[in-house]
């Protein structure tokens, strides 16, 4: 393993092959800032779910985390968790919270799972809205074992990134993680959470016509993080949101949470991050969940291409790509069209546009090339029948399509191109897919929409607009560094524990052999009387004195806890549960 870039990660043959644009959303995980509360969170939730889990989750689970090498008793090493990943052709990255939904898929599309390194508070445990290292590495991770579902969740990633947005999503993605951060954060007043929430509410029900990407993250909602698999009846856990919630992976086993068979129609089905969900799919396996997919990516403009995929990158006002019939692609910031009998006849990007063919970028035709905007006619010539991209050097002599010439050429639909022909540039079928012209004219019903002084004009060569997506063809024609990290939740100083933390870090130097001297008793009765309404230390108390058959000290704990409960009823279940848990034997290696 080496050091990467300078940027604090390690990088393996996976992850070197990750795009600049990729990288700057990595962030350094930074071990050693775990506090031994932090620890004590993830052993609790791990501890729970393996227990309840093993029961009610798909297979794939507990032979996941074995494969995955991740632990009950310790918040997973990134880069210990790599060495084991490469046997599975995967990676993960530590990364900052919630991503851009189009950059979380296309890490996928490289297999690399996404770990957001901070982990939720104390307060937090049953769920949080905000990503973290919970649900990614107990949730995501695990299942990725399973070849099938890690063919689907790549192939998602593939197609994902390149569902077209709406300026409404990317409001949407803004107020989420908005959200996630504030609820993590140490001492934001609950007003403030609420208010963050109404406005997802409000944005949730104003979002009008879903776009692409509003569709698929359905899908991925429904699947990835919320799905389940097996029969209605019978249904087991796969997905992560479910796996890393001990409050909703029970919840949602109950006849309270309607099962659906799933399909396509999960796409319309939105959701809400911030309450649980009334309803769940099921799909039969993991071979079907890809058969979905495949049907969904028909109706993207990833493969239709056309009118409404032309009008789906205008809408976006996003960076986008069209290709054409002849496999030229045109990236940039869709602006404006023209159309004709309900197809695009002219298209305009505004500012920084390239052309490339088959993902590269073409020589000459970059963003230098086309500063201000690309604009072409597509379609036939008027009274023509043959396209241009079908002529053969004879038919385009004929037509006077030729170097050296000064030509007049009628599209359908009123668009007029005049000028002299510099020259043309064929692909390696030997398709011409750009002509060059100088002193050039186009006009749309005689009105000039381009007239050049001096400079070049190119015009694309394409009967028709075969796909239309999100991002550029080529990822090295823009320069798509505009991410900066933010610090996160996890910002302690370890070398300076406040005295909570430093009776768990006793506790748990203690259980792991470190520190056997300590009176259990003694540390138990400090925090009764200096933190009374800390339950989870006193629950890993409890379990060490299940162990050691300390019956007068687990008697002591379980008062002290019953008078929580009583103060605190939402946390019943949590003491409970911890209880329960304590008097099981789990395998901690699982």
């Amino acid at each position: 393993m080496k050091q990467m870039n300078g940027k604090g990660y390690e990088s393996n043959p996976i992850l070197d092959k990750l795009p600049k644009h990729l990288i700057q959303y990595i962030k350094p995980q930074n071990y050693e800032t775990y506090t031994p509360i932090n620890q004590a969170v993830w052993r609790y939730v791990m501890r729970k779910n393996v227990a309840y889990l093993s029961k009610v989750a798909h297979k794939s689970y507990l032979e996941g985390l074995r494969k995955t090498g991740i632990s009950i008793d310790n918040i997973p090493n990134m880069y210990g968790m790599n060495r084991i990943l490469k046997d599975l052709g995967w990676a993960a990255v530590a990364v900052d919270g919630f991503i851009p939904p189009a950059a979380f898929m296309e890490f996928q599309a490289y297999n690399v799972l996404v770990i957001a390194s901070d982990i939720r508070q104390l307060e937090n445990i049953a769920y949080t809205p905000a990503p973290d290292i919970i649900h990614e590495g107990a949730g995501h991770a695990p299942i990725i074992g399973n070849p099938e579902y890690s063919a689907y969740l790549r192939r998602f990633g593939e197609i994902g990134c390149k569902a077209i947005s709406s300026a409404k999503d990317f409001e949407l993605y803004e107020a989420v993680r908005h959200l996630s951060i504030i609820k993590e954060a140490r001492g934001t007043a609950l007003e403030e959470i609420e208010k963050a929430e109404k406005h997802i509410e409000f944005l949730q029900e104003n979002m009008g016509e879903p776009s692409e990407m509003a569709l698929i993250r359905n899908l991925h909602w429904w699947t990835v993080e919320y799905g389940l698999i097996g029969t209605v009846e019978d249904p087991k856990i796969y997905g992560a949101g479910l796996l890393s919630s001990i409050g909703e992976s029970q919840w949602c086993m109950t006849d309270e949470v309607k099962k659906l068979p799933y399909s396509i129609e999960a796409a319309r089905t939105s959701f809400d991050i911030t309450k649980p969900q009334p309803q769940l799919f099921v799909t039969p396996d993991f071979a079907f969940l890809s058969q979905v997919l495949e049907d969904f990516a028909n109706t993207m403009a990833l493969r239709r291409g056309g009118l409404n995929g032309l009008q789906k990158l205008i809408t976006s006002k996003e960076l986008g790509t069209i290709e054409l019939s002849t496999g030229l692609q045109v990236s940039g910031n869709f602006e404006t069209l023209i159309e004709h009998d309900s197809k695009p006849i002219y298209f305009q990007t505004k500012g920084k546009s390239a052309l490339a063919y088959r993902e590269k970028e073409l020589v000459g035709q970059d963003i230098n090339q086309h500063e201000t905007g690309f604009g072409s006619p597509i379609g036939r010539l008027k009274g023509i029948n043959i396209p241009i991209e079908d002529m053969s050097p004879r038919d385009l002599k004929a037509y006077k399509i030729y170097e050296g010439e000064v030509v007049s050429l009628d599209f359908t639909g009123g668009i007029n191109v005049t000028g002299k022909i510099v020259t043309g540039t064929r692909n390696l079928q030997g398709r011409i897919i750009l002509i060059t012209f100088e002193n050039c004219k186009v006009t749309h019903n005689n009105k000039i929409i381009f007239e050049s002084n001096n400079e070049l004009y190119n015009m694309a060569i394409g009967e028709e607009i075969v796909s239309a997506y999100h991002g550029p063809a080529d990822l090295k024609s823009f320069d798509l560094l505009d991410h900066t990290l933010s610090k996160g939740s996890i910002n302690y100083d370890i070398t300076n524990l406040n005295e909570l933390e430093s009776y768990y870090k006793l506790i748990r130097d203690f259980r792991e052999g470190k520190n056997t001297i300590i009176s259990r008793t003694k540390v138990f009765q400090e925090i009764q009387q200096k933190y009374p309404l800390d339950w989870l230390l006193p629950i890993e108390i409890y379990e060490l004195a299940v162990k050691s058959a300390d019956k007068a000290l687990t008697d002591s704990i379980k008062i002290h806890l019953e008078t929580i409960k009583q103060n605190q009823p939402n946390l019943g279940q949590l003491i409970d549960d911890g209880l329960e848990l304590a008097s099981t034997e789990i395998e901690t290696t699982v």
